[in-house]
């Protein structure tokens, strides 16, 4: 199996699993999915869950907009390559963080509302396969106390 098909597989598998965990999740309509950055009107019904709503559809699915800043920020070194909203999945390029030498890309999808670990879903590639076990979970520990940290700032406790 080449490294090619082997991120195929990957990111078709964590976005299948993100669209399928998040069928049953309704919320409000017409809220912002990127949180506090920019306005598209409308209000939610829990400050810690957007909504994104696609317009010919009844697609509604929830996002934990702190988990979504969070992810933004801390892999803030890697080059964005597509974003959804609606599934709750971010795909970031190939990038190398500070004062690191290999260069890594990553796929995060979250899958449910709620602020914890289960919400969150990592994938991270070197250019010469997948990352260590360890350093997938030191980047999702980052992402979830930077989210903490976010929800603290925001006073929504």
């Amino acid at each position: 199996m080449t490294g090619i098909s082997a991120l195929r597989r990957l990111t078709f598998g964590i976005g299948l699993s993100a669209a399928l965990s998040a069928c049953g999740v309704s919320g409000s309509l017409g809220s912002n999915p990127f949180g506090s950055i920019g306005s598209l009107g409308g209000g939610t019904a829990d400050s810690a869950t957007v909504q994104a709503t696609r317009t010919r559809g009844v697609e509604n699915v929830a996002v934990n907009r702190y988990l979504w800043a969070a992810s933004l920020d801390v892999l803030n070194f890697l080059p964005i390559e597509s974003v959804d909203p609606f599934t709750g999945v971010i795909v970031m390029g190939y990038g190398t963080p500070p004062g690191g030498s290999r260069a890594y890309r990553a796929t995060v999808a979250i899958t449910d509302p709620a602020l914890d670990a289960r919400s969150l879903n990592v994938a991270i590639l070197t250019r010469s396969g997948p990352a260590a076990a360890e350093t997938t979970r030191a980047v999702e520990d980052a992402i979830l106390s930077r989210a903490r940290q976010l929800r603290i700032a925001d006073g929504a406790l």
